[in-house]
């Protein structure tokens, strides 16, 4: 069977999607830019506490990295906690990390909700170490976690790694029971349903072309410019991440925008699927340049990567499924020849420091640099957004850091230096 150029998780949608408001309002309290994980969590959690919003999506509703990655709700950030603390002190790491626990809490808690089928799952992630001093750090990463945060994370010595991966290339592992897997896209088409049954308006094929603020007797406020027309709103909440425009050009300064590219096999035998993973992980090695793989509902090799670092086109697409191909067989020379039946890209929102972020920019609301992690951090600060709009304390430990901005050649819209990251980040894997 030839390859499609196509995106598995699209092809298993089923749910009715959630259908664009016919016409535009004259005012909302609350605009949101963005629909995707987090700017559907905003506008669901808002619409629930009776807030008029809007959400304007250039797209179809999940149409960029929401419905385009590999469907892990991870725990955990980007960098290693030893690094983080370093940065930013342990009381505040600690903060940040009770945060990403909260946020598949945040995640599960939607779904039974708004009882979405989306075969959300508490399976666990397994980080392999590419490196034996990979797997030395493991041991102190673990114990920090257990003692700064009184989280448990499980040592896989690699005599013990083939009772959680077909695979001996590795040379140990870490397991942390707390992440979960679903199918992205079947979760983004449920909180686009259930923002809208809350009371959201949501307008997809609406880009969000230029943003002003004005003031109305006295009043601030912002008048939001689209393709259909222009709304007045209060707040205007920035969720387009790794897709954010010349419309909002400080947020956009400071967005990396990272290609990841997937590959899906063809259904495997059950026996097969068992033994490349016993039970079920989300697995990512250690290395920068990553590879991340898993299981499908349907029991099919789902298998990404950074084959790419610029954003996606048809060319990086079809480049990438060979290079993730040869990725795959190396990790499991079984799957030499099963035949790869779906290849797709997606992008990631990197910012320079590999952190994410939230806060006020120009006045408006935003949260942004998921880095991977989004389908748990994006619906967890959507929500979190939310409730600084209605008043709640700000208690994100993500706002008020240091928040760089991307040198001219990695930043959107002008990513010419971004091979030479890429490069970077392979030599980083060959010398630590």
């Amino acid at each position: 069977m030839p390859i499609k150029e196509k995106n598995y998780w699209l092809e298993t949608v089923t749910a009715p999607q959630a259908q664009s408001s016919r016409e535009l309002p004259e005012r909302v309290d609350v605009a949101v830019v963005g629909g995707g994980f987090c700017g559907l969590s905003a506008a669901r959690a808002l619409a629930k506490r009776g807030v008029n919003v809007a959400v304007f999506e250039a797209e179809t509703f999940g149409w960029g990295a929401s419905s385009r990655n590999g469907g892990m709700v991870l725990t955990g950030m980007k960098l290693p906690v030893p690094a983080l603390i370093k940065r930013y002190g342990s009381e505040t790491v600690r903060k940040m990390y009770a945060a990403s626990l909260e946020s598949i809490d945040c995640v599960e808690q939607i779904v039974r909700e708004e009882n979405i089928d989306c075969n959300f799952s508490r399976c666990g992630h397994l980080e392999v170490a590419c490196k034996q001093s990979h797997f030395d750090g493991y041991e102190e990463s673990a114990t920090l976690i257990q003692r700064e945060f009184h989280h448990e994370l499980r040592i896989i010595p690699k005599k013990e790694l083939r009772n959680e991966i077909g695979s001996d290339i590795y040379f140990g592992g870490i397991v942390d029971q707390t992440s979960a897997g679903l199918n992205p896209a079947r979760y983004v088409a449920g909180l686009a349903q259930a923002a809208q049954c809350a009371g959201a308006c949501l307008h997809d094929h609406t880009p969000a072309t230029f943003i002003e603020p004005e003031a109305i007797n006295g009043a601030r406020q912002f008048r939001v410019h689209t393709s259909k027309g222009t709304v007045a709103a209060r707040e205007v909440l920035l969720a387009s991440g790794a897709y954010t425009t010349d419309a909002t050009p400080a947020l956009r300064k400071k967005i990396i925008p990272i290609g990841s590219y997937i590959i899906v096999t063809e259904v495997l035998p059950t026996e097969l699927a068992g033994e490349l993973s016993p039970r079920n992980r989300m697995i990512f090695d250690s290395k920068h340049f990553l590879y991340y793989y898993r299981l499908t509902p349907d029991n099919r090799m789902l298998f990404g990567g950074r084959a790419a670092f610029f954003p996606e086109t048809e060319n990086t697409v079809r480049q990438s499924a060979e290079i993730l191909r040869r990725g795959m067989i190396s990790v499991y020379p079984h799957l030499r020849g099963t035949k790869v039946e779906f290849v797709w890209g997606g992008t990631l929102d990197f910012t320079l420091d590999v952190m994410p972020h939230a806060g006020k920019i120009d006045g408006m609301h935003f949260a942004a640099g998921f880095a991977g992690h989004g389908v748990a951090a994006a619906t967890w600060f959507g929500a979190k957004l939310a409730g600084l709009v209605c008043g709640d304390p700000n208690d994100i430990p993500f706002d008020g850091i240091k928040f760089p901005t991307a040198p001219l050649g990695l930043r959107s819209g002008n990513t010419w230096a971004l091979p030479l990251a890429g490069a970077w980040y392979r030599i980083l894997d060959f010398f630590t």
